[in-house]
């Protein structure tokens, strides 16, 4: 079986963060292993508002020490990364550990507000892990920090984008479009250093939709982990989540979140087996 790594943030209430990833890695048939950076928690008598706990450094290496114990990883995911220390000690192990296939997920702002992660933090994902990538998976507020392009509406501004994304160092990049732009279709590009993909899919009218950002990074990386090329594992990816979005549900009376084992039905499979027995 493929093992496959998420370095990233936590979210208590199951959505997104390392529990989207290892949901998603499981949906995939890969192993995953977890190395967290931050935990993110929600208030619901103040609005829903989030807060991010950063995690140590050294408690973070003490996780990829354990993870590494064994054997290398197949492939390796980033996301939320709490701080520039835990971003340059994740770039240091996968270069000690000689990972290729690392999909970088530049997490910078959570969904539902408009908090930055410290300007460092975003200096260490351009400087420290995008040159390890062999994909970042930004959206459309991320290329932009990014890229220093600032707010993209236009097809050609996401292409520029993605353009100088690649110059830092990462060998293909996604821009992650979905309804925030301006189309009747959801609209990713797809940039390999040499030819542009404009990847469209239904629009999905929906408000269930938490998670999907992770899930679509980590679909990438079990799809890189079981051997698929790099645009494959992308469109997969992207029905992937699709499937998910499509049959997002309300967790609770603040937020809906995309169903991981929508692509699979999932949730049909137990009473399958049971009918069996």
């Amino acid at each position: 079986m493929k093992k496959v790594l998420t370095i990233a943030g936590s979210d208590s209430t199951g959505g997104a963060g390392i529990q989207a990833d290892l949901k998603t890695f499981q949906e995939y048939g890969v192993f995953g292993f977890s190395s967290l950076t931050s935990i993110v928690t929600m208030d619901p008598a103040a609005g829903w508002s989030h807060e991010v706990t950063e995690l140590s450094t050294t408690l973070l290496e003490k996780q990829l020490i354990s993870v590494f114990a064994g054997c290398p990883v197949d492939a390796l995911k980033t996301g939320m990364m709490g701080n520039e220390k835990n971003i340059i000690l994740a770039s240091e192990w996968i270069q000690k550990m000689k990972v290729t296939n690392v999909v970088i997920d530049p997490v910078i702002a959570c969904k539902g507000t408009a908090q930055i992660l410290q300007p460092k933090s975003v200096e260490g994902i351009k400087n420290h892990l995008l040159p390890h990538g062999l994909i970042a998976t930004p959206n459309l507020v991320e290329a932009g920090i990014l890229s220093g392009l600032g707010d993209l509406t236009t097809l050609d501004e996401v292409k520029e984008a993605a353009r100088l994304i690649h110059q830092r160092g990462v060998k293909n990049v996604v821009v992650k479009g979905g309804r925030r732009f301006a189309s009747e279709k959801a609209v990713d590009v797809f940039y390999d250093g040499k030819d542009f993909e404009v990847l469209e899919g239904e629009m999905i009218a929906t408000d269930f939709n938490h998670g999907a950002g992770c899930t679509f990074a980590a679909a990438i990386t079990a799809g890189l982990a079981k051997g698929m090329p790099v645009l494959e594992a992308v469109v997969v990816a992207k029905d992937f989540v699709a499937a998910a979005i499509k049959q997002g549900v309300a967790i609770n009376p603040h937020v809906g979140h995309v169903w991981h084992g929508a692509y699979h039905q999932a949730e049909n499979r137990i009473g399958q087996v049971s009918n069996h027995d």
